[in-house]
Formats: structure tokens, C-alpha cells, sequence
């Protein structure tokens, strides 16, 4: 298992074991599921960041499974949205080539973003996830985004507290790609399984 994404999943602030996929592989492992996880996230990473690197990081790791979580910076840089759709879109369709499946991760952003931008970004996700047929956690920090008390003195990045809340929120979601097998059929490399 892939995981592409920027700081949240990076582990920003924080020891590289502390963060969400380290606690995955941990909880993969205590559950007997024969998964490798490699954590491919870079703090302050965009969509068309992870983009350019997806090719090498595919032919790295060989994955069954890519984790796409990036979105967040775009929007902190005020990137159009239409880009950021359209590189996110690449990333599902390069690592479906690669026959691996494919797990969205979608943000959302603070109030004083303003609520139409913020149904647009989130809407973004969901759209995605719809058309290219993937499965999607809706929101990364669902469920704790404004208690104050599990985020860094910035006020932007989780802390160690808060890795289990994430991870908690991704599992859902990607415990049933874990249980169907290692690699995609090669037929399904163009069209994966509805979301469940």
C-alpha cells in the first residue's frame, strides 16, 4: 500500500512512526492482513506536486493499492480547483494503469474560506470519487477538525493525539480493498469496483 499525500499524512511536527499510516501498518499487521505500507507523503505537497512523482514512486514500490491524499495545499495557495481536480484525476487513472486500486482521501477547509468555496473543494472529492468509480473518505479530520486541543501550536497539523481519529476515519474505507486480494485483475485497471 501507497500513501500519497502532503503533511497531514506526512507526520509533520512529529515522529515518521507516530503518524496515520504507521498506525495502519500496525493495525494491518495485528490483524493478519500480509500488507506493507510505504508512506510516499511530503509535507506542503500539492496535487501537481504528487503528480510529477506518482510515476517514480509507482515503479518504487510496485503497489496494489495508492492512497491519494492531497488537496489541502491547493487550497491554502489558492490553486484553482479545476487543476487540482484535474491532476487528482491523473493520479487515480496512472495508478489504476499500474493495476492498483485506488483509495480518494477528500479535505475540507475552515469556515472563513467561505461557504461556497468550501462546497465547491468538497464537492470536488465526491465527484471524483463518483466518476472514476473509486472509494472515497470523505473528510481526513472528520469528527475532531475543531478541537483545538489535538492540533499543533500552528493550529493546522494534527498531533500525535489525533493520528488514531485519522486513522480511524480512513479505515472504514480501506479495510475492504486490504481483504480483496493484492493486485487488481488486469481487466479492472480501467474500471475498478463500485464504491462501497
Amino acid at each position: 500500500m501507497l500513501v500519497v499525500g502532503d503533511s497531514l499524512s506526512a507526520g509533520y511536527g512529529m515522529r515518521r512512526d507516530e503518524a496515520w499510516p504507521a498506525l495502519a501498518a500496525a493495525r494491518i499487521a495485528a490483524q493478519g492482513l500480509d500488507w506493507q505500507v510505504a508512506n510516499a507523503s511530503i509535507s506542503g505537497d500539492t496535487t501537481a506536486s504528487g503528480r510529477s512523482r506518482l510515476a517514480a514512486a509507482l515503479a518504487r514500490h510496485r503497489p496494489a493499492l495508492v492512497v491519494i491524499a492531497l488537496g489541502a495545499n491547493d487550497a491554502l495557495r489558492g490553486l484553482p480547483i479545476d487543476a487540482m481536480r484535474d491532476n487528482l484525476r491523473a493520479m487515480i487513472r496512472e495508478a489504476r494503469a499500474a493495476r492498483a486500486r485506488v483509495l480518494l482521501v477528500g479535505m475540507d477547509m475552515p469556515p472563513n474560506y467561505g461557504e461556497a468555496f468550501r462546497q465547491q473543494f468538497r464537492a470536488t472529492f465526491a465527484g471524483l470519487a463518483a466518476t472514476e468509480r473509486v472509494p472515497l473518505v470523505p473528510f481526513l479530520l472528520e469528527g475532531f477538525a475543531t478541537r483545538r486541543e489535538l492540533f499543533q501550536a500552528d493550529g493546522i497539523h494534527p498531533a500525535a493525539a489525533a493520528q488514531p481519529l485519522i486513522l480511524d476515519n480512513v479505515w472504514p474505507a480501506l479495510k475492504p480493498l486490504l481483504s480483496r486480494g493484492r493486485r487488481a485483475p488486469a481487466g479492472m485497471a480501467r474500471r475498478p469496483p463500485s464504491p462501497r
